[in-house]
């Protein structure tokens, strides 16, 4: 790794003291609206008796529980590297986005077998009024943080801010399916309807935690950043008048944590000195382009990785 990267590099708009505060806030405030929802749907619920909001509540209850693992996952998360750490603790946000996914995936379930059981043995809905104000209620909460935690997703690109905020976003949709079931199921006596969204707000519960568990997957088994970004990287280091060509790259990311490494391919006759001038403008320009990425940087002799391919051949 070139050693002058930090001073060679750009200003960006990126601040890792500022990025750590408001993933900080946005597990907080995560905590804080999945306690008002839990208190105000469990009273709903005890009022109404309805399966759909049985699940909202569920569904919140696991929320609160994900956000505040969420909460102790990103701090440990944001804890800087260390002697046994020496890549830091990134992945601490994948293993949170993991086991969120197998709490939402135990609620999918719980639900879709109360709603089996309402679907055999139907059941008025009361209080429905009752139900459908906490309901909107919860809906309002909902979007102020879902707007606040696509910010901080924005800035700082966290998994598990971003997996908090794939169930919260789900929560908007079961929310209006409770309106409708409890609309349907306590003013119309449609009894089928309150089951009905109960089992599709089972399936929608089940779809987030299958993107969250697959995001957290890809980022523990070090997946290559998107094609997209690697031909990025590759455009980046090549735009350079003195690069000959690069092979070997490798990224993956951990948390709000990027790792790219790659070889430099550069003029033979070119002094150390001159090569390692071109090594820091080409990290500059990648760490412009990803910023808070961690870039290291091997320069080799063009032609170099041919010669040895040849002569293991």
């Amino acid at each position: 790794m070139t050693a002058s990267a930090a001073s060679s590099a750009p200003e960006t708009a990126f601040d890792p003291v500022h990025n750590a505060q408001l993933m900080r806030r946005a597990t907080y405030a995560a905590v804080a609206v999945a306690l008002l929802l839990i208190f105000s749907k469990g009273v709903a619920f005890w009022l109404t008796g309805s399966v759909a909001m049985l699940g909202t509540l569920i569904d919140s209850l696991l929320d609160g529980s994900a956000s505040l693992l969420n909460l102790v996952a990103v701090r440990h998360a944001l804890t800087p590297a260390d002697h046994e750490h020496r890549f830091g603790h990134g992945k601490a946000e994948a293993l949170a986005g993991l086991g969120q996914s197998i709490f939402i995936f135990g609620s999918a379930g719980y639900i879709i077998f109360e709603a089996v059981m309402r679907i055999l043995n139907p059941a008025p809905v009361a209080n429905s009024a009752v139900g459908i104000a906490v309901t909107v209620f919860a809906i309002v909460l909902t979007l102020f943080l879902v707007a606040y935690q696509r910010r901080v997703v924005a800035q700082t690109n966290s998994l598990a801010i971003e997996a908090d905020s794939i169930h919260y976003r789900g929560d908007l949709f079961m929310n209006i399916s409770v309106i409708l079931a409890l609309g349907l199921s306590g003013l119309f006596n449609i009894y089928w309807a309150d089951p009905l969204f109960g089992l599709v707000i089972a399936g929608m519960i089940a779809w987030s935690a299958t993107q969250i568990a697959m995001n957290s997957y890809n980022q523990l088994m070090d997946r290559e950043l998107s094609d997209a970004e690697r031909e990025q990287i590759k455009a980046i280091a090549l735009q350079h008048s003195d690069v000959i060509n690069i092979h070997d790259l490798r990224t993956r990311a951990a948390g709000v944590n990027t790792f790219i490494q790659f070889h430099l391919e550069l003029d033979p006759s070119m002094t150390l000195m001159k090569a390692h001038h071109i090594s820091d403008d080409v990290e500059a320009d990648i760490l412009a382009a990803f910023p808070g990425a961690e870039v290291i940087i091997h320069q080799d002799p063009a032609g170099i990785e041919e010669l040895t391919r040849l002569q293991r051949v």
